[in-house]
């Protein structure tokens, strides 16, 4: 094929015949995820019940605590990111991340049902997966060869999203034995999440000293403009160059005009009509089909350049939008909205990790993904709330027209900014 026989120019093919492994670490890290992904998504699948249905929380409300759950995020990412780099102490720091969110879950069982109590523990949980979200990513850049790193990536989401899948269903049998006891799903998350931190402290290994020669062979040599990243003083420094910068930027244009998960589960849930008992199966449909395309994604993106599934997998959100005001069936749009929104993760999440790791030198990772990840936050933090806004104002169709619009708008722009990612140094010698 055309694909496997000219490659890229910055994924160089294997040799025929070879098989590379996926490194241990990424494995390692992998299981961590799955862990801590059945903590905390026990009690995400159940939050929105919880507080929308339960406490009686408007759709503003809502917003405003989803929005602050993702903003929280946004400073230690930069914070996390920036101390995991000096030293090379990801461990340490992607360690105390996950040490937070596990004790968070303490704080939900203590808050009853006050929604400031909720909120800080919130907030908690989100400030610990801002902590070790790019120590965590930048182990796997750091053990990855570069031109695998869709791979590895794609490897890593969907062990995540194994934990993904597990932790709804571990609430929904918690919720169906307790007679809706939200305590007990709250009190198992949180000894799933210490087995967690315990998995990361013996599995994850420390500081890296072994060398990763092609890693550090393609950050060695930095271009002038859109190669990878000089030794700049800080993690914001990076954005002086312009495809790192552009990176950034677009992770912040698409991220402003994306939906939160929970109010599109919401929706179907107003659009169906269903018993909100079934409320916490609907992360499982979108988990299942991102556990089943995270691997291929990630290896086409390594293959064909990781622009163009990043800009598809948020088309696929856009005609998930398309299918929630469509006058079709209930059980086509169920079906149809799930798919999509798994298309949307497994092309994206990781995806975008892979194509901001080739502009970063070894002793940037950590604060340079940190960087990127926090535009993404803060533009979804404003996106959630404007969400809420619209829909307590003017309704749900109207909310949902304003996301449909504002993200075409988007990804035109994404489609014009977004850089192909620097070639290895073997390909510019030439």
């Amino acid at each position: 094929m055309y694909l496997a026989t000219t490659g890229r120019p910055d994924a160089p093919p294997a040799p025929s015949g070879v098989r590379r492994r996926v490194p241990g670490t990424v494995l390692a890290l992998g299981a961590v995820s799955l862990v801590t992904d059945v903590s905390s998504e026990m009690v995400t699948a159940v939050l929105p019940l919880y507080l929308v249905l339960g406490l009686g929380l408007s759709p503003l409300q809502f917003g405003l605590l989803d929005g602050l759950s993702t903003g929280a995020t946004a400073l230690v990412r930069l914070l996390g990111g920036a101390t995991a780099d000096r030293g090379g102490r990801h461990k340490e720091v992607g360690g105390l991340g996950y040490a937070l969110s596990a004790c968070s879950r303490l704080g939900l069982l203590l808050a009853g049902g006050a929604t400031g109590w909720i909120a800080a523990s919130l907030a908690a949980d989100r400030l610990g997966k801002g902590v070790r979200t790019a120590p965590r990513d930048a182990l796997i850049t750091l053990h990855s060869p570069p031109e695998d790193l869709g791979r590895a990536f794609g490897t890593h989401r969907a062990m995540d999203t194994t934990g993904a899948l597990l932790g709804p269903l571990a609430a929904f049998a918690l919720l169906w034995a307790t007679a809706d006891a939200y305590d007990a799903v709250f009190a198992v998350s949180l000894c799933v999440g210490v087995f967690g931190v315990l998995l990361w402290m013996l599995l994850v290994p420390g500081r890296h000293r072994g060398p990763a020669p092609r890693t550090r062979a393609v950050a060695a040599e930095p271009r002038a403009r859109g190669g990878p990243l000089r030794r700049f003083g800080g993690p914001l420094d990076g954005l002086r160059v312009p495809g790192y910068r552009r990176i950034v930027l677009c992770a912040g244009i698409l991220g402003a005009a994306t939906v939160g998960d929970a109010f599109l589960y919401l929706l179907l849930q107003r659009r169906l009509a269903f018993d909100p008992t079934w409320f916490p199966f609907l992360p499982l449909g979108a988990a299942g089909v991102y556990l089943l395309l995270a691997v291929p994604a990630g290896r086409l993106a390594d293959r064909i350049g990781r622009r163009a599934p990043l800009l598809y997998g948020h088309a696929a959100l856009l005609l998930a939008y398309g299918l929630l005001l469509a006058p079709l069936p209930g059980p086509t749009v169920l079906v149809g909205v799930l798919l999509l929104l798994g298309v949307f993760y497994a092309a994206t999440d990781g995806v975008l990790m892979a194509l901001a790791g080739p502009f970063l030198t070894e002793g940037r990772q950590a604060g340079g993904l940190a960087v990127v990840q926090t535009a993404q936050a803060l533009a979804r933090l404003g996106a959630a709330v404007a969400f809420g806004a619209l829909w307590t104002a003017s309704g749900p169709e109207t909310a949902l027209v304003t996301a449909l619009l504002a993200l075409t708008a988007a990804l035109c722009g994404a489609a014009r900014l977004l850089p192909s990612p620097p070639s290895p140094p073997s390909e510019r010698s030439d």
